[in-house]
């Protein structure tokens, strides 16, 4: 067919004054399959000026759209706009998220996660994270030079328990972030701030092998050697969550992670691995019942699996350091049924942590970690400081 030259509609979103970048910008797609993966080789003056108010309406909510951030790992992955009947109009641009965390919660990176307590042991530990880095998109969106800063404070509590005999452990945690996310959009720069609940997880964890259920006395006697042990972890819908906006800090989804866990000692060094494997239910109101999308719309995630390992050094009784790496993969979105392979994720990410008793009763811990292969995603710098309150039975 042949190109339609159009003139250049005004746009009055706030950070996209720059309206012929964003005209330019989709004369460069190509239209095909019923999306627009590509320029529209027909469109009009009005259909040009109803996809750029798209963009730019809702002023500062809107006008990141392209810039969906990551949140606990959500990060944007997937752009569809789809031309309706005779009229061939945008009716919205929508992003598929994928969980994974930093804040994607498969970027875990937990060492001593399985390790045997004495039972009736509890914990009370606050900490604070803090993620500054760019967000990979792989070519999926139009966005360049997209980056991310996020608190995020947690509160955690663990107590453990004879479970049949055996030892284990209940966690139950929840965070709060504070963001604020950057990213330029056909030269015109988006930015967005977010702050509020993230999604509460809870974990359960058994040790199947290396120790029965032990008493203080019992377990001063005991010396580690081989543990293996299982574990499940689920984040209910929780958190901040508008199905009419893009951008949230839940997930308005059940996620569900079961997880086999090694660890061994040798003298003064643990070496752990772990292998688990996310499984999502389907966000049924995902950016619905707004003026870019009047009907429902669904998201989903296929599973994501993970592995995770550690090697640790123990100096004395709760004084150790540890080097630590994961690697994580698949995690492909759907919209409304349709898949987004280009979503896929294959990273992975390195890191230290630091265990430093201060008292009888209280530890900090201090951990780094970074990418070391990000396809898709944030790539995040995370530092950490937690500080830890331990007791057998009751506070003393």
């Amino acid at each position: 067919m042949k190109k339609r030259d159009t003139p250049t509609p005004a746009c009055r979103g706030k950070g996209l004054d720059e309206t012929v970048h964003l005209h330019h910008a989709f004369k460069t797609f190509w239209y095909s399959d019923g999306f627009l993966a590509s320029r529209h080789p027909h469109g009009s003056t009005t259909e040009m000026t109803e996809i750029i108010r798209i963009l730019g309406a809702f002023e500062e909510e809107v006008n990141c759209q392209y810039l969906q951030l990551l949140r606990l790992g959500q990060v944007p992955t997937l752009l569809k706009m789809t031309y309706l009947g005779a009229k061939s109009r945008a009716i919205v641009l929508l992003f598929s998220g994928c969980l994974a965390a930093a804040i994607c919660r498969a970027q875990d990176l937990a060492p001593r996660a399985y390790i045997i307590t004495p039972l009736h042991s509890n914990a009370v530990t606050l900490t604070y994270s803090f993620f500054d880095g760019n967000i990979i998109f792989d070519g999926t969106t139009p966005i360049t030079d997209a980056t991310a800063r996020f608190n995020v404070s947690t509160i955690s509590i663990a107590h453990s328990l004879n479970f049949f005999g055996r030892t284990a452990m209940f966690n139950a945690s929840l965070p709060y972030g504070i963001g604020n996310f950057r990213g330029t959009v056909a030269d015109a720069e988006t930015l967005a701030h977010r702050s509020g609940l993230l999604g509460t997880s809870f974990r359960f964890s058994v040790n199947l092998k290396g120790g029965p259920a032990m008493n203080v006395q019992e377990y001063l006697k005991w010396r580690q050697k081989t543990i293996i042990g299982v574990s499940i972890k689920l984040v209910p819908p929780t958190g901040q969550y508008d199905p009419t906006k893009l951008i949230n800090l839940g997930t308005n989804r059940w996620a569900l992670k079961p997880e086999l866990g090694y660890s061994r000692r040798w003298g003064h060094w643990i070496l752990d691995a772990y292998g688990g494997v996310w499984f999502f239910t389907t966000n049924p109101d995902f950016f619905s019942r707004n003026q870019f999308s009047p009907g429902t719309n669904t998201q989903s995630q296929s599973p994501t699996g993970s592995f995770e390992g550690h090697l640790s050094y123990d100096f004395k009784p709760r004084l150790w350091v540890s080097l630590d790496g994961n690697y994580w993969f698949g995690g492909s979105t759907s919209l409304n049924g349709v898949q987004n392979n280009a979503t896929r994720q294959r990273n992975s990410r390195i890191g230290a942590t630091a265990s430093i008793p201060v008292s009888r009763h209280q530890t900090i811990k201090l951990s780094y970690n970074d990418g070391a292969y990000i396809r898709y995603g944030g790539n995040y710098q995370n530092v950490s400081i937690g500080w830890q309150y331990s007791w057998l039975g009751r506070p003393n």
